[in-house]
């Protein structure tokens, strides 16, 4: 059963605060509503009223109030009959995982047994932190396999996003799933990540020592299949070539970046900055929300961590080209001229042998000389290589991938520049 609300009945209702449950609210409407187990969701953000209250805003005619039906429940709130004292919803929820999952089927179990398993004295799951899980229009089982995780374990809840609308569909999804979680830091992360034993504790520490508002995390990558193997090295060399690292975590530096498998944010530095609806309609939201942060001249903290957790970011090769496709242009300011010198490159790599041993009146020291230089930039090819954090197999092999990465950064500048339009995950996105 559905129940629908004017905003102007949400308004008079007073203020609710962004995060805590709406408890409050059910008595201050004093319709005979359930006192658990509801949600709120709109077909927009909220506004922020005075005080730091939040009502619906102006573009969302109504909001909807829905029963859960079985064990799936709308936006994280509680079971019915789940008793939360005051003080755990406003301070003992230390933190709110959000996982937004479109058609995960092949990963969300696996990402979910890692991240119940984090529980540790002093920070239990449904005490100290919760998990919330956007099943973004999933035409698979990936609703299935969310529900039945929050069937078994109390702290985690399953949530459908509103329709999105001038959203992405992942900033849709984590924006909505923000908007009901409790806890003082927020981790978005996502379904196809594998989590280590203690990673969640450990990365708050973290951020807290450092004074990061923003801490991201960039994975140990799992490839497999011959293209995955040698294209995704490259892809990671240039983005540590491009991002450097210390550049992203010196506040004096404008450079900033992040990867939206791990991006944990402080709750209040989050919604002051705007969140994933400051990059609403940005395809590349994680890079673009820590610039957000960092030009708000908060501390953003990013870097490799493989003790922490790991992804296989795709599936098939075709997913590969159509996730490259849409973030190539984006990543890289130059991606036409980046295809251009890497073909050169390979034109070195394989011609200069070529040439030492096919022109017959090289005396024996010039040929050696042209060798020399083929050394020289096989050399400088694979310390560039190196830098990707892949396992010594899969950097020999990513000269054999050179061709495709080429073809990939010339396919997402047309998408992105001629185009304008990208695909993912079956939703399309305007660009450019």
């Amino acid at each position: 059963m559905t129940y629908s609300f004017s905003e102007e009945e949400l308004c008079r209702a007073g203020p609710l605060r962004v995060g805590r449950s709406l408890r409050d609210m059910y008595a201050a409407f004093a319709m005979g509503l359930p006192p658990v187990g509801v949600k709120i969701f709109a077909s927009d953000q909220r506004e922020p009223h005075p005080e730091g209250s939040t009502c619906v805003t102006k573009s969302a005619p109504h909001a909807q109030w829905a029963r859960p039906a079985g064990h799936r429940f709308d936006a994280g709130f509680r079971r019915a009959g789940e008793r939360v004292t005051d003080e755990q919803e406003s301070h003992g929820v230390e933190l709110t995982v959000v996982v937004p999952a479109r058609n995960e089927e092949a990963s969300l179990a696996g990402c979910l047994e890692s991240l119940v398993r984090q529980t540790e004295p002093g920070f239990a799951l449904g005490q100290q932190w919760e998990l919330i899980v956007v099943d973004d229009e999933s035409s698979d089982r990936t609703g299935a396999i969310a529900s039945e995780f929050a069937g078994r374990y109390a702290g985690v809840t399953v949530m459908t996003p509103p329709p999105p609308q001038r959203f992405t569909g992942k900033n849709n999804a984590c924006w909505a799933a923000a908007q009901g979680a409790r806890g003082q830091w927020i981790l978005f992360t996502d379904a196809d990540t594998v989590h280590e034993l203690g990673d969640l504790s450990r990365s708050i520490r973290e951020a807290e020592r450092h004074g990061a508002a923003l801490l991201s995390y960039s994975p140990r990558q799992i490839v497999i299949g011959f293209w995955q193997r040698v294209v995704m090295p490259l892809v990671f060399s240039e983005l540590a070539s491009v991002y450097d690292m210390k550049q992203v975590n010196d506040p004096e530096n404008p450079l900033a970046a992040a990867n939206g498998q791990f991006l944990l944010v402080d709750r209040e530095a989050y919604f002051a900055v705007g969140g994933h609806r400051a990059v609403a309609r940005d395809v590349l939201e994680d890079v673009e929300l820590a610039r957000v942060f960092k030009l708000s001249e908060r501390t953003i903290r990013f870097r490799y961590a493989p003790e922490a957790l790991s992804t296989r970011m795709y599936r098939t090769t075709t997913a590969m080209i159509e996730g490259w496709t849409k973030n190539l242009a984006l990543l890289f300011p130059q991606p036409v001229l980046l295809a251009v010198f890497r073909m050169l490159d390979l034109l070195l790599y394989f011609g200069l042998p070529v040439l030492a041993c096919a022109i017959p009146w090289l005396v024996t020291w010039q040929r050696w000389v042209v060798m020399a230089f083929w050394a020289r930039a096989l050399l400088r090819f694979y310390r560039r290589v190196g830098r990707s954090n892949f396992p010594v197999v899969e950097v020999a092999l990513s000269i054999l991938g050179v061709p495709l990465f080429a073809y990939l950064l010339v396919r997402s500048a047309v998408h992105h520049r001629f185009r304008r339009t990208v695909e993912w995950k079956g939703r399309s996105y305007p660009v450019g």
